[in-house]
């Protein structure tokens, strides 16, 4: 990616190093990472399964709640950090840009970095539950170390995997502003577990397909993409697919229990935002996925 000379957002924070305001844990990091991957394997809320462990409440809080985490620094200074930052732009000039193109206004995120664990308005969260978008503080969350994981326990390196990372939790924040996973959310409230787990893997496909959506128009109007940064994406994409996890985990797949869809589905909905740079295009919401 040709990123080094883009903008930087300022819709940073750096909470990396600071003290996070929580109750101890009550089972050990290993112990607790280990149950995480297994609740996320089976279909589970590996949130609601940290809360327990943590005591977090899960409710939504205000930044005065947060402790001493929420007045760490600002703009970071580290590599790491200013390639986020330079994305993070990015996806705000991309989606300010299509927002205006239909008549609305863009409320860009703000992203936080953090080491290890974070106080945020959906509760205490480990970075064991990889990054995050809280839409009760409209945030994205992300441990830095993800990317380590990303390319050494899921094959998938690259700059641009990278960034598809923070493109599909900003694709989170779309679908909160134009009020659909708050749909989804009141959906999934009147079915059973396996409707919403549906429900899940639809708004997450569409997450991605947004996330293609950003890849787009990165490419088209800023030339920010160079050759094999497409193919890293798709990687990305296919690497945590949710039957590939499965498998690594338990060593069988069980669809119904699917909360972000398979492999070929995320490379499919991801290529297709890419390709078409629509967000029309991105209805997951009309079938089954496929």
């Amino acid at each position: 990616m040709r990123w080094r000379e883009g903008r930087r957002s300022e819709n940073i924070e750096d909470r990396r190093g600071a003290r996070v305001a929580g109750r101890p844990m009550a089972i050990s990091g290993g112990g607790l990472l280990l149950l995480l991957v297994v609740t996320y394997a089976l279909g589970g809320d590996p949130i609601q399964v940290l809360e327990m462990a943590t005591g977090g409440s899960g409710a939504y809080t205000t930044d005065a709640e947060y402790g001493d985490d929420s007045r760490a620094g600002g703009a970071p200074t580290d590599e790491g950090g200013d390639f986020v930052s330079v994305v993070l732009a990015d996806t705000e000039d991309t989606w300010s840009e299509i927002f205006r193109a239909a008549g609305k206004s863009y409320q860009s995120p703000r992203l936080v970095l953090f080491t290890d664990a974070v106080q945020s308005a959906c509760g205490f969260n480990s970075a064991a539950v990889g990054p995050f978008y809280c839409p009760g503080d409209q945030k994205v969350y992300i441990d830095l170390g993800f990317y380590r994981e990303l390319r050494e326990k899921f094959g998938a390196p690259g700059d641009f995997a990278q960034a598809y990372v923070i493109a599909h939790e900003v694709g989170h924040h779309v679908q909160n502003l134009l009020g659909i996973s708050g749909r989804v959310r009141g959906q999934q409230g009147m079915g059973g577990v396996r409707e919403a787990n549906a429900l899940s893997v639809q708004l997450e496909l569409q997450a991605d397909c947004f996330a293609g959506v950003w890849g787009n128009h990165a490419d088209a109007q800023r030339q920010l993409l160079e050759e094999g940064d497409v193919e890293e994406g798709l990687a990305a994409a296919a690497a945590i697919g949710d039957d590939r996890l499965q498998k690594m985990s338990r060593g069988q797949v069980n669809p119904e229990s699917w909360t972000h869809g398979s492999s070929k589905q995320r490379v499919q909905w991801f290529r297709r935002g890419l390709e078409t740079g629509d967000p029309g295009a991105c209805e997951t919401f009309a079938g089954d996925g496929e």
